[in-house]
C-alpha cells in the first residue's frame, strides 16, 4: 500500500501531473491533427526523462564522479576553500537570523570537519545573489564561530555572485593573506565548473568533493521510473553545469 500511494502521488503532482496532461494532449492531437503530434509527444518524453531519479542520477553522477575525494592525509594546502550555494536571511536560526540552503550548509560542515583534522583555516566565498536572499558568507562565519572556531581561522569573502567572483575573489584574500595552495571544497556536481574558474584565476587547488547527490554504486527499483519534482530539479542541475562548462570552453 505504502508504495502504491507513491505512485499516486507521482502523477497527481507535479510533474507527474503535467505529464499527464501532455499525454492527454498528446493522443488528442493524434486523434484530430498528426502533423503537430511530435511536439507533445517529444516534450512528454523530454520532461518525462528528466523528470525520473534513474535519468537525472545518470546526468548527476557523471559531474560528481570526475574528482574524487583524497583522504586527510593526502591534502596539501594552507588553507580551506569553501564555495557557498545560497542562504535566506531571516529565517530563524540558534544564534541569530539566517540559514544556508542545504547544500551550503553540507559544503560548510566538511570544511569545518576537515578544518578541525587538519588546523587550516578555512575560507567561505559567497556574497547576497539576489536582494530577497542572506549573505552566505556572514551566515557561515557566525556559524563557524558558534562552533567554536577563533577568529583567525575564519577568512570570509562575502561580495561574490557567481563562481567566476568566487575564484576571482579568494585570490585576492588568498594574496592578502599570503596564502598560496587551497583546498577547494564545494558540492562534488560543481567542482568541476569551479575548478576551471579557480584556474582561470590563476589558482590550482586541491579538489575536495563534496554534498553527493548520487550513489556510486546505484541500486535499481521501479520506483526510480517514476516521475518526481526532486529529479527534475536535479536534473536541471545537472543541465545547467553541462552548460557552463560548455560555455567555459567556447570562451
Amino acid at each position: 500500500m505504502i508504495y502504491f500511494i507513491k505512485a499516486v502521488y507521482s502523477f497527481i503532482l507535479p510533474p507527474g501531473l503535467f505529464l499527464l496532461l501532455l499525454a492527454a494532449a498528446s493522443w488528442r492531437m493524434w486523434r484530430k491533427d498528426r502533423k503537430w503530434v511530435a511536439l507533445p509527444i517529444g516534450s512528454l518524453l523530454l520532461l518525462y526523462l528528466l523528470s525520473s531519479s534513474w535519468f537525472s542520477d545518470v546526468l548527476i553522477r557523471e559531474l560528481e564522479q570526475r574528482y574524487s575525494q583524497p583522504a586527510v592525509s593526502e591534502l596539501r594546502g594552507d588553507v580551506i576553500v569553501v564555495l557557498g550555494a545560497g542562504a535566506v536571511p531571516d529565517s530563524p536560526d540558534l544564534g541569530g537570523l539566517g540559514n544556508m540552503s542545504g547544500s551550503a550548509e553540507s559544503r560548510l560542515l566538511a570544511a569545518a570537519r576537515l578544518s578541525r583534522a587538519t588546523g587550516l583555516p578555512v575560507l567561505f566565498s559567497g556574497g547576497q545573489v539576489f536582494p530577497d536572499s542572506g549573505n552566505e558568507a556572514d551566515i557561515a562565519g557566525r556559524q563557524l564561530r558558534e562552533l567554536g572556531f577563533a577568529a583567525d581561522q575564519i577568512i570570509m569573502e562575502n561580495k561574490s555572485l557567481n563562481t567566476e567572483q568566487n575564484a576571482l575573489l579568494t585570490r585576492e584574500l588568498m594574496e592578502k593573506e599570503g596564502l598560496k595552495q587551497p583546498i577547494l571544497i564545494t558540492s562534488a556536481f560543481h567542482l568541476p565548473r569551479a575548478m576551471e574558474q579557480f584556474r582561470r584565476a590563476g589558482l590550482e587547488p586541491q579538489p575536495f568533493p563534496v554534498d553527493y547527490s548520487a550513489a556510486l554504486n546505484p541500486r535499481w527499483y521501479w520506483s526510480k521510473l517514476l516521475p518526481n519534482g526532486s529529479a527534475l530539479s536535479l536534473s536541471t542541475t545537472a543541465l545547467k553545469e553541462y552548460l557552463g562548462l560548455a560555455a567555459l570552453k567556447l570562451s
